[in-house]
């Protein structure tokens, strides 16, 4: 009877823990499945982070210099401000497509580099810092009154046709430098403000910037003026004018700009003759006549980036604005926010 009752006991107990073992090894494989979707999830979350979220950039804080008041705006809405302000709405819309892509990017490069130059503020509205932006009611202003509303209109469509698209080289958004005019042929930075190169703003050339003849220019100075204006940054400025070479180009870059000027006693470089002398770009050459010196400037602005008469003459040439951004930013690639 023993036997019989130890036999029944252990059949019940092989009953219960053979389905506690399955059970068991059941939820342990489910446990380890989970974890290793967790940890897949964890991964690709900490891979995101490691990446710029555009999404948070779709509200920018804007400072308006003159009244020091910040404004939170929408990314796009502000682009229709600095289009309409950077580039003349009559050029190309594939040339105003590029500039949206551009300013954009320009705007994004500003922030995820987080160089707060206007604390709390993101970007300022001043062309002499970060881009330029023009109210509403200014450009329309601004405008003849039979084409106010569809050159507007036109802005809206080429920043809205953009949407989302920003200028990247290894998956980074670019320092989207742009000027109005090359006069052919564009500047690296070292030339312009020193330090290092960004790989993607290349000396190039375009073909077609000579038809805008309206951005080349002449400044007249007589010699007192000339040597006035150096004294006033140089005051151990001595120039003779009778003597040959007084004023001479040393050296030129690549793209053909004045590097070196010297004047009498010293050495300059062209990026300061620029700004002392009031010339539009680094390109220019000069004659002394009598009393006089001829400055004659090809081209406007510092000639890094996308040059805005050269992406006008390359979408009437029939590029596109991809192709114009590529042709003036070396290796890159357009991208969604």
């Amino acid at each position: 009877m023993k036997k019989i009752l130890s036999y029944v006991l252990i059949v019940i107990f092989v009953c219960f823990a053979i389905p506690i073992i399955f059970t068991s090894n059941r939820k342990t494989k489910e446990t380890s499945s989970e974890v290793a979707v967790n940890i897949e999830k964890e991964e690709k979350i900490e891979s995101i982070e490691n990446n710029y979220d555009y999404k948070n950039y779709n509200t920018i804080k804007l400072l308006h210099t003159k009244t020091n008041q910040i404004e939170e705006v929408n990314l796009d809405e502000y682009l229709y401000h600095v289009v309409s302000a950077e580039m003349p709405a009559d050029f190309h819309i594939e040339a105003l497509k590029a500039q949206a892509a551009v300013a954009r990017t320009y705007t994004i490069y500003k922030i995820v580099s987080n160089q707060k130059k206007h604390g709390e503020a993101d970007i300022c509205d001043s062309s002499d810092c970060c881009q330029a932006w023009i109210s509403k009611e200014d450009r329309l202003a601004r405008w003849d009154e039979n084409i106010r509303q569809s050159n507007w209109d036109k802005i809206v469509s080429v920043v809205n046709s953009t949407q989302g698209k920003i200028i990247t080289y290894n998956s980074e958004p670019i320092n989207a430098f742009f000027h109005s005019n090359s006069g052919g042929t564009t500047e690296i930075p070292l030339n312009v403000w020193g330090g290092s190169n960004y790989p993607y703003l290349q000396t190039v050339q375009t073909s077609g910037e000579e038809e805008y003849s309206q951005y080349s220019s002449e400044v007249n100075l007589t010699k007192e003026e000339f040597k006035e204006k150096i004294k006033q940054k140089y005051t151990e400025i001595q120039i003779d004018f009778n003597a040959q070479d007084c004023v001479q180009i040393k050296e030129k870059t690549q793209s053909g700009r004045v590097k070196t000027l010297k004047i009498g006693n010293i050495e300059i470089a062209g990026v300061e003759a620029r700004t002392i002398l009031g010339l539009r770009s680094t390109n220019f050459d000069f004659k002394i006549e009598e009393d006089k010196i001829i400055f004659k400037v090809i081209g406007y602005g510092h000639g890094v980036g996308m040059s805005q008469t050269g992406a006008d003459a390359l979408a009437k040439q029939g590029k596109n604005y991809e192709e114009i951004i590529k042709h003036y930013y070396t290796g890159v690639e357009i991208k969604d926010m």
